[in-house]
């Protein structure tokens, strides 16, 4: 399968042998959290674990079977992940996916991380308190013991001005490209419920009917699309909306 991301490979190779950290800029659907791990263990230049830390547990066990298949073996193996009370991977794994928890607990149990040559931080754009003290931790730890690590923060955004400047000396790398169409849009939260008098009743869940608010107005099924939620109500609300229905 030819990623999108691809195309960057011959830049991607020279700047993690210039350097120990780089940037990737690269649009949603480029294939950049398949593709730059398999990538980097291709150029020969890691010498250890490639750890890819993902924000979300179901994030982690699917690419890592998607990786696992596109290299032709089997999750475990060559490609494995690593989650809160659950992992698939061994000493000789190259490529592990792992959430921002578990590198946190790693750090905290081989703080050196021996055996690990590569760090990858994935939708680094959507900033979370614990990726983000977990690459403070990566990079204190490439600057005092591990200068040999090499570090790549992957984001989707273009506002990554200010990271490139914690980042420094970091190499920056820019890839377009997707493999299928994505479109953004925004499904405003309902008003609340008032009674007679005017007096707020309650605050209706925002998204009742799950993911097939915007989706099946265009013809879709819910497994089509993504719904970005705000808060734990409604991540709620999408996984039971029969449960909050009979509130």
């Amino acid at each position: 399968m030819e990623l999108p991301v691809f195309k960057i490979r011959g830049k991607l190779e020279k700047c993690v042998q210039g350097g120990g950290r780089v940037l990737l800029k690269a649009p949603t659907g480029s294939g950049k959290s398949t593709g730059v791990p398999v990538m980097l263990l291709e150029t020969g230049e890691i010498n250890g674990m490639i750890i890819v830390v993902q924000p979300r547990r179901i994030a982690a066990r699917l690419l890592a079977g998607f990786v696992a298949s596109l290299m032709g073996g089997k999750v475990g193996k060559e490609v494995g992940y690593a989650v809160r009370f659950d992992g698939c991977y061994n000493e000789n794994s190259k490529i592990v996916y792992v959430t921002d928890g578990v590198l946190q607990r790693w750090l905290r149990d081989d703080p050196e991380l021996e055996g690990v040559g590569a760090v990858l931080f994935d939708e680094f754009h959507e900033r979370r308190l614990a990726s983000d003290l977990s690459l403070a931790r990566i990079l204190e730890l490439q600057e005092t013991q591990r200068t040999e690590l090499k570090v790549l923060v992957m984001s989707a955004t273009l506002e990554t001005e200010e990271l490139v400047g914690y980042l420094q000396p970091c190499e920056v790398l820019e890839a377009g490209g997707r493999m299928y169409p994505v479109e953004i849009v925004y499904n405003p939260p309902p008003a609340p419920r008032r009674g007679k008098h005017g007096t707020m009743e309650s605050m209706p869940v925002g998204s009742r009917s799950g993911l097939s608010v915007a989706p099946r107005s265009w013809g879709w099924t819910p497994r089509d699309g993504r719904e970005l939620v705000t808060n734990h109500e409604y991540w709620s609300s999408c996984l039971a909306p029969s449960r909050f229905a009979e509130q």
